[in-house]
């Protein structure tokens, strides 16, 4: 099982790193900014008994993993309408397709079923530019991300891991709101189980909102609930940008920070004066909550 889709800011190539500050045990999973799910794709493939809560302040993303979860062959059906109408054509015919259902997808979805809303802005995503997520004004406030490279041989999406994903979300329960809401509602069962949460809010300073402006008071509170695990007995890691200001070291706290240099080849990339783009260098930390118990984890 893989990632559904494209994310920027997606955590399937930092994983490898995360490695030995996860844990080897856990029988509550929660993550309140799903993204693109590669996190839960190690989690389920780690423990697939656990029990699962994922969640994401997009609602639209949200959709699209209910629609796979409960109503997977109308889901794949309208897939393979859309990937037959566009796999005969050429790239200039496929650009105007890609735009002409985004215009339907932003100011035409209420004739659509949920599910038939949910699949058209899957081929979209899987069709869209590079994993951008972008909400414009001229969309509606819907997905608005420009066409991509468009040069898909003989399919568009992976049907098998589509199904991968129907079975794995059947123990999953979904969510779309605050994360604060989120880790509320699951407080009862992160105290009562051996539970561990992932979180990654959007990157501080990261010129994608996802449609929420998630500042720096809103960081403060992810960090948090880091302070608040080992009262709840839950082991927690928060994923992050650093930007060297010194914002995170300044709330440590009892927490732990660990730095990765990452190279950013979409989104964050670096833009020169004729137009051209690099890949960009950064940082990335993870601030690790309730280490004692990491480490027994670790252990385990």
């Amino acid at each position: 099982m893989k990632p559904l889709f494209m994310w920027a800011g997606g955590k399937t190539r930092m994983i490898k790193k995360y490695t030995e500050h996860l844990p080897d045990t856990f029988d509550l999973y929660v993550e309140p900014f799903v993204g693109a799910g590669a996190m839960f794709v190690w989690a389920y493939q780690k423990n697939p008994k656990a029990k699962f809560v994922l969640n994401d302040y997009n609602e639209s993303i949200m959709q699209i993993y209910t629609a796979v979860k409960h109503d997977v062959e109308l889901f794949i059906d309208r897939l393979d309408h859309l990937s037959d109408r566009y796999l005969p054509l050429d790239k200039p015919e496929r650009k105007e397709l890609y735009y002409a259902l985004r215009h339907e997808h932003a100011y035409d979805y209420e004739k659509w079923t949920e599910t038939d809303e949910a699949a058209t802005l899957y081929f979209l995503m899987k069709t869209g530019f590079n994993g951008i997520w972008q909400i414009n004004q001229n969309t509606n406030g819907r997905f608005g991300t420009p066409s991509g490279l468009l040069n898909q041989k003989d399919k568009v999406y992976d049907r098998d891991n589509v199904m991968e994903w129907h079975h794995a979300l059947q123990r999953c329960t979904l969510l779309s709101g605050d994360f604060g809401r989120v880790l509320a509602k699951t407080r009862h069962e992160l105290t009562h189980q051996n539970a561990f949460v992932f979180l990654d809010p959007p990157y501080r300073g990261s010129f994608t909102q996802y449609g929420v402006n998630f500042d720096d008071s809103m960081q403060q509170r992810v960090i948090g609930f880091l302070n608040d695990s080992k009262e709840l007995g839950a082991y927690a890691i928060m994923s992050n940008r650093d930007v060297g200001d010194g914002f995170f070291e300044d709330r440590t706290g009892d927490n732990k920070i660990v730095y990765f240099d990452v190279t950013y080849t979409a989104g964050r990339r670096k833009k020169h004066d004729d137009g051209t783009f690099t890949a960009k260098k950064a940082r990335e930390i993870l601030m690790i909550g309730n280490i004692n118990l990491g480490r027994q984890n670790e252990n385990a």
